[in-house]
């Protein structure tokens, strides 16, 4: 923009921003939606850098592309369970799937956040800075009172391994600052390794396991309310999403092939 305009950005009239953004959109060679983005990006980073608001310019609203999310099926969790070789991975996929968990929150689990006797899961200071408590599946609390015995974990259930950053021992790392939780590369790699081995051909995720266990507490007939607390939804939009994916029997059409089944094996056909 600098170099069409021979200016600075902040010199020009909200117009001329606008004008200019439009023929970056309808040129012949017309650059993805990346780079427009990156283009409103740095104006706006530059806007801030000046103490001056957005709409200084009147820069345009980036819309994000509506995409539903991809779920994983029951039988689909149940194989991941059964895949999963080390007791570690079998509950994390446990947690983030039987808690609908975040990566963040899995990694942070404390094991004086769970609360055996009363059967609940308490998630601390998550996104948004919120606590909430979510039911704790009995099988679940089976498997992590076999966990805890057998690894003796004192404070985050689940730890990493030291990196040693300094030539030393693993003593060095801790006293630079090492974070002892599971790493988040590590929590995907399991999550994504126990998929492949069960065979799922869906690009699986750890957000996938959360996806499905909000759609699927739909489809049980759990309210939306509910499931936005058990999610720490700040708002029941964000929770709405699912009810695009969720097959409520109610609401749930029946393919005309089905039809076409039934009529022609009844007449033998």
């Amino acid at each position: 923009m600098t170099l069409h305009f021979q200016c600075l950005p902040t010199d020009l009239d909200p117009e001329q921003v606008k004008d200019y953004l439009y023929e970056l959109q309808q040129r012949s060679q017309t650059p993805s939606q990346t780079y427009f983005k990156h283009t409103v990006y740095g104006l706006r980073f530059l806007l801030k850098t000046e103490g001056l608001p957005y709409q200084h310019l009147h820069l345009p609203e980036i819309k994000k592309d509506k995409k539903l999310p991809v779920i994983l099926s029951r039988e689909e969790v149940w194989r991941m369970l059964q895949s999963a070789q080390l007791m570690k991975h079998k509950l994390l996929i446990g947690l983030l799937y039987g808690c609908g968990l975040r990566c963040m929150e899995v990694r942070s689990l404390r094991l004086r956040d769970m609360d055996f006797d009363r059967q609940l899961l308490h998630i601390v200071q998550s996104k948004g800075n919120k606590d909430r408590y979510v039911p704790l599946s009995p099988h679940l609390i089976r498997g992590i009172k076999t966990y805890i015995a057998a690894e003796h974990p004192t404070d985050y259930l689940f730890n990493g391994q030291p990196q040693d950053r300094s030539g030393g021992d693993a003593s060095a790392s801790l006293s630079t600052g090492f974070d002892s939780r599971y790493s988040q590369r590590g929590v995907q790699w399991a999550v994504k390794t126990v998929a492949k081995q069960a065979g799922i051909l869906k690009e699986v995720h750890t957000h996938m396991l959360r996806h499905s266990y909000a759609t699927h507490l739909l489809e049980d007939g759990v309210n939306i309310v509910t499931v936005q607390k058990l999610l720490g939804h700040a708002s029941i939009d964000s929770t709405m999403e699912y009810l695009h994916i969720c097959q409520l029997p109610e609401h749930l059409p029946q393919s005309p092939l089905d039809k076409i089944f039934a009529q022609c094996s009844r007449h033998g056909k």
